[in-house]
C-alpha cells in the first residue's frame, strides 16, 4: 500500500504551480495566434483567387493556337506567302506555329516558320551542305 502512496502525483510547489499556469496560458495563446494567422493567410489566397483576372501571356511568350479569335461556325483563313518559285515539300504543325519545309526556285531548299496568331513569318532558316 505505501508503494500505491507514493505513486500517486504529490502537490508542486506554488511557484512551480504557477510557472506551469503561465506556461499553459503562453502557450495556448501563441497557439490561437497561429491558427488565426494560418486563417487569415488561407483567407487571403481564396480571395486572390476569386478576384483575380484571367491569366494572360507575356508580350514575347507563345501563345496557343486555341488563343485564336475565329469566329463560330466558320474556319480560320489566310494567306502564307513564300518566294516567287517556291515548292512545298513538306510542313508540320506545333501549337500555334507551322514548320514548312520549301524547296525555292534557284533550287535551295530552306524552312519557313509561320505564326498563325500572328500571320506572319517569323524565321527562315537555309538548309545547305557544308
Amino acid at each position: 500500500m505505501a508503494a500505491a502512496d507514493e505513486d500517486e502525483e504529490k502537490p508542486l510547489d506554488p511557484e512551480v504551480e504557477k510557472v506551469r499556469k503561465k506556461l499553459v496560458r503562453f502557450v495556448a495563446i501563441n497557439l490561437g495566434l497561429l491558427f488565426l494567422a494560418l486563417m487569415v493567410v488561407i483567407a487571403a489566397l481564396v480571395y486572390k483567387t476569386r478576384t483575380a483576372p484571367p491569366a494572360s501571356s507575356p508580350p514575347n511568350s507563345p501563345s496557343l493556337a486555341g488563343d485564336i479569335q475565329v469566329p463560330s461556325g466558320e474556319p480560320l483563313t489566310g494567306d502564307i506567302v513564300l518566294p516567287v518559285g517556291a515548292r512545298v515539300i513538306s510542313q508540320s504543325l506545333s501549337g500555334n506555329r507551322v514548320s514548312i519545309d520549301a524547296e525555292l526556285a534557284d533550287g535551295s531548299r530552306a524552312i519557313f516558320v509561320y505564326d498563325i496568331t500572328e500571320r506572319r513569318i517569323i524565321g527562315r532558316f537555309s538548309i545547305r551542305n557544308k
